[in-house]
């Protein structure tokens, strides 16, 4: 029984290797590719939530790594390759999108939701503040505590 499930288990490890890569087609130089993976993992796969096209196996995704390839081939630097594909696709492609105006409520959004919260904690804690009032006890109450306090005692 031990060779059967053993053999059964080579065999389906065996079959990883002829699994195919994301990508069929990379580029030559080792340097290039390195660069396209760098770039790769700024842009954002466009139908996929908050995930680099890297780490994507959509085929859009694998359509962007194309480009990005062919544009490094073409000869752009990092710069040129990342504005042709926000031009096409706008500041959505880039997972860190730029800091101006258009996505300035982006950026300045969570800082905001935090001073919110903050100042709701504060009213809900400053609302809740009640002094406490304490009176003295009367005679007959601490008439009653002393006599507990001698039972206690053992007095």
């Amino acid at each position: 029984m031990r060779y059967i499930l053993s053999l059964f288990v080579l065999m389906t490890l065996s079959f990883s290797a002829l699994a195919v890569g994301v990508d069929e087609v990379r580029l030559a130089d080792p340097a290039e590719e390195a660069r396209a993976q760098g770039l790769m993992k700024q842009l954002r796969c466009l139908v996929c939530q908050n995930q680099s096209i890297v780490d994507s196996d959509a085929a859009l995704a694998k359509d962007l790594r194309i480009i990005v390839r062919e544009r490094i081939t073409a000869g752009d630097n990092d710069e040129q390759a990342l504005s042709f594909m926000t031009s096409r696709y706008g500041d959505w492609v880039l997972l860190k999108p730029p800091f101006d105006g258009g996505t300035i409520i982006l950026w300045l959004s969570p800082l905001l939701l935090l001073i919110v919260g903050f100042y709701i904690v504060y009213r809900s804690q400053k609302g809740r503040q009640t002094k406490l009032i304490v009176e003295p006890l009367s005679a007959k109450e601490q008439s009653r505590v002393n006599e507990l306090l001698k039972e206690g005692n053992g007095d």
